[in-house]
């Protein structure tokens, strides 16, 4: 059996056992701010849409490709927040596929001026599958390629997932929590259970005007952010900073927890240090980033690559007035 066909069998079994499955990630995480939390639903002036492609690992064989998309609006009679997220996730070559739709909504509480508290939630509908096809199984090999009982269309589970947000925010700084699969769903595949772990993530920043500006039209920022997320037995923090400077924006982050948790032993808990860039055109912004592999897979595993695309949409006389009112200051990627 060849490496490719071993890592493909390797993921299914990993994918369909008792072991507990980790959700897709992505480094740009706020240009689409609602996959953290639903409590973002509504943040932006009015319409907002987004778009992200992530490949993770591109040298590996039946590595991850994750595509995600996302509407939300803030509906300001009702000091409400509407969204709705599609994520989709392939892994081995396409044969395990997850595919989740979710709406979300949030009830914005200005507490005084200009200082909100937003509480969410998170309903969605899942469709995991396999598709068997796709893979070649040992008894297969031996055969010379004969198909077997174990040859089909694919195998496939569907389940409803819940999830809950808060968020606090004034026009420098923002902190929020969220949990994903409060009930979790079984996902498995097989005859076994196989449950999704709950997924708790807090995330939080503060944006600093620069003094001095060369341009006076054109506002600098620098931006400082964190997530933290904790999904089963694992965690993961990503940090970092951003500076902005209309329509160009460049970050650095570290993802990793390196001198207070190890999994093993000689295996530190650091993943990848990421760079990306972005600019915006109008009401459209465009970002990139790359991320290199810090961890032993490193010179091996390709990094990952990410594009994201936002466009925001909102009445242009009622712009000013929604952005004098209520400034959200999370960063743009």
């Amino acid at each position: 059996m060849d490496v490719r066909r071993g890592a493909l069998l390797a993921l299914l079994g990993a994918a369909t056992s008792c072991a507990q499955a980790q959700d897709p990630q992505f480094t740009q995480f706020y240009a689409m701010p609602t996959y953290i939390s639903p409590a973002f639903a509504g943040t932006g002036l009015q319409s907002r849409f987004g778009l992200a492609w992530r490949d993770q690992w591109p040298s590996i064989p039946g590595a991850f490709v994750t595509y995600n998309g996302a509407w939300d609006h803030y509906m300001q009679n009702l000091n409400s927040g509407v969204g709705l997220l599609v994520t989709h996730d392939r892994a081995g070559t396409g044969a395990l596929r997850y595919t989740s739709v979710a709406a979300q909504y949030a009830y914005e509480i200005e507490l005084k001026r200009k200082v909100f508290l937003r509480p969410a939630m998170q309903f969605g509908f899942v469709n995991h599958a396999v598709d068997l096809s796709r893979l070649t199984f040992g008894d297969q090999l031996a055969r010379g390629g004969v198909p077997t009982m174990e040859h089909g269309d694919g195998r496939s589970i569907r389940y409803g997932d819940i999830g809950a947000g808060l968020l606090f925010f004034t026009p420098k700084l923002w902190l929020g929590a969220s949990m994903h699969h409060i009930n979790e769903p079984d996902q498995s595949l097989l005859l076994n259970e196989s449950k999704v772990p709950r997924k708790f993530s807090l995330h939080g920043g503060y944006r600093m005007r620069i003094l001095g500006r060369v341009i006076k039209q054109h506002d600098e920022h620098v931006v400082l952010a964190f997530n933290y997320r904790a999904q089963g037995r694992y965690d993961q923090l990503d940090i970092g900073a951003y500076y902005e400077r209309e329509p160009f924006f460049m970050g650095l982050w570290y993802r990793g927890i390196p001198l207070f948790k190890a999994y093993a032993p000689g295996y530190g808990n650091t993943d990848a240090l990421a760079v990306l860039v972005g600019f915006s055109v109008k009401d459209m912004r465009i970002g990139y980033s790359y991320d290199l592999t810090l961890s032993r897979l490193a010179g091996r595993s390709g990094g990952a690559h990410e594009i994201t695309m936002g466009y925001e949409l909102a009445d242009r006389r009622r712009r000013k007035s929604i952005a004098r009112r209520r400034v959200v200051p999370c960063a743009k990627f």
